[in-house]
């Protein structure tokens, strides 16, 4: 049976600690001391113009989550391992999620959480508010915990539990929530750690305050990186040994608690890491899967990578058909604007790419292939816009998400970033 993980519990306020204004009023109290965001006249192409910089300059800045919702403008940033010197301190350990408010005349963090653990927590490497916004969900490296607060005052969270299992432990490196079946369920890739592989473990999180393991099973190679789940389907991201698709309750085959494997596609250049796959607003198309490849990389300095176009049409034979490459960059993760057929990579040190993925991607003329019969979106003429990429300032962008008509920018060395999104 899973373990309860018991474990002192710290909660620490390292930039604001104001509470929220008078009832009925919707913009937090910014204290004084608080890190504000500052204009920014950033220039991309297409529109992608930076208009805001909330600057971390003590931690890496990792994973970004927005909330868009009554209360106002959240937006919620995770941070990874240490950021000078050999072992983390108070001050440059990744163990902190910030939270920014945005939504009035003074965007600046208002909050700041702080995990703290028996065994040292340094990365707290993924974050995600849940789609009804209730929840703000935190997995931590090395030790495997996944974190649910509550977002009741998204301005300020609150515990809820933290959960590990002896198959979470080694580390959760992504923990994404989604719903099936009107249940709540966080599916966690962990680290391989020493003789133990990585595995994929699902979490019943129906009760936030008592979440259940329901699955568990090895997989990737050596990496299970992250997972994507749509429609009763889990994609998953497995390095080396490709994309899996498994049915978890579109086929009547499978379930969280009992995945059922459905077909596997390996992609040029392996190292597998991120996937999206969606319904596209405006012509209902569900035709392409987006697979992020994380090559090697020197954080900071340069990365490597493409993304890979893999047509589903036939979920049990899913092929890839098209890329899209960067010279001298690699992509991380993904965000897509789903209304308007655009999406947004992260490019590391190549700041924040914009790609017109609607219509046919999978056929194009002899000129504009590239290698094995693939088509190049560049030579497509698929990219419209680029942000944060002109080298000045210098970035690591290692994510982007897309809401109501923002772009939300993590950067490793710099903090978070709104840009405008891309125009066609």
């Amino acid at each position: 049976m899973p373990r309860r993980l018991v474990a002192p519990i710290a909660l620490a306020l390292l930039a604001a600690c104001g509470k929220d204004g008078p009832q009925g009023t919707t913009e937090p109290i910014v204290a004084a001391n608080a890190v504000h965001c500052e204009p920014s006249s950033v220039a991309g192409t297409g529109g992608m113009n930076a208009r805001l910089l909330c600057p971390v300059t003590s931690r890496n800045t990792a994973e970004v989550s927005p909330l868009d919702g009554p209360r106002g403008k959240f937006v919620y940033t995770s941070s990874w391992n240490r950021r000078t010197g050999a072992t983390c301190t108070a001050n440059n350990c990744g163990n902190v999620v910030y939270v920014w408010y945005l939504g009035g005349a003074t965007p600046a963090m208002v909050d700041s959480v702080v995990v703290e653990s028996v065994a040292m927590v340094n990365t707290t490497g993924d974050v995600q508010v849940s789609d009804d916004g209730s929840l703000l969900v935190v997995a931590t490296e090395p030790y495997g915990e996944i974190v649910t607060y509550s977002l009741a005052d998204p301005a300020h969270p609150t515990l809820l539990s933290r959960y590990s299992t002896p198959n979470l432990v080694n580390g959760v490196h992504t923990a994404e929530l989604a719903r099936i079946n009107g249940k709540n369920y966080v599916y966690a890739s962990i680290d391989p750690r020493g003789a133990a592989p990585a595995r994929l473990t699902i979490v019943d999180l129906s009760d936030p305050r008592a979440p259940r393991e329901v699955w568990s099973r090895v997989m990737g190679n050596p990496f299970v990186h992250d997972v994507w789940i749509y429609n009763g389907y889990l994609l998953t991201a497995l390095w080396h040994d490709g994309m899996t698709v498994w049915d978890i309750g579109a086929r009547g085959k499978g379930t969280p608690a009992a995945p059922d494997s459905v077909s596997n596609v390996r992609t040029v250049g392996g190292y597998v890491h991120n996937i999206w796959w969606g319904r596209d607003e405006g012509t209902g198309s569900t035709r392409y899967a987006f697979l992020g490849e994380e090559g090697p990389a020197a954080i900071g300095a340069s990365s490597s990578g493409d993304v890979h176009v893999v047509d589903m049409s036939d979920i049990t034979r899913p092929r890839e058909v098209a890329y899209y490459t960067v010279i001298g960059a690699g992509t991380h993760n993904f965000s897509v604007d789903t209304k308007n057929g655009i999406l947004y990579a992260a490019y590391y040190n190549a700041g924040v790419r914009a790609l017109d993925i609607r219509g046919d991607l999978g056929t194009c003329t002899v000129a504009q292939q590239g290698g094995v019969g693939r088509c190049d979106l560049s030579k497509m003429g698929r990219e419209i816009g680029k942000g944060l990429a002109s080298g000045s300032p210098s970035v690591f962008v290692w994510g982007v998400e897309y809401l109501n008509g923002s772009l939300y920018v993590s950067d490793m060395p710099g903090g978070l970033w709104v840009l405008n999104p891309a125009t066609r």
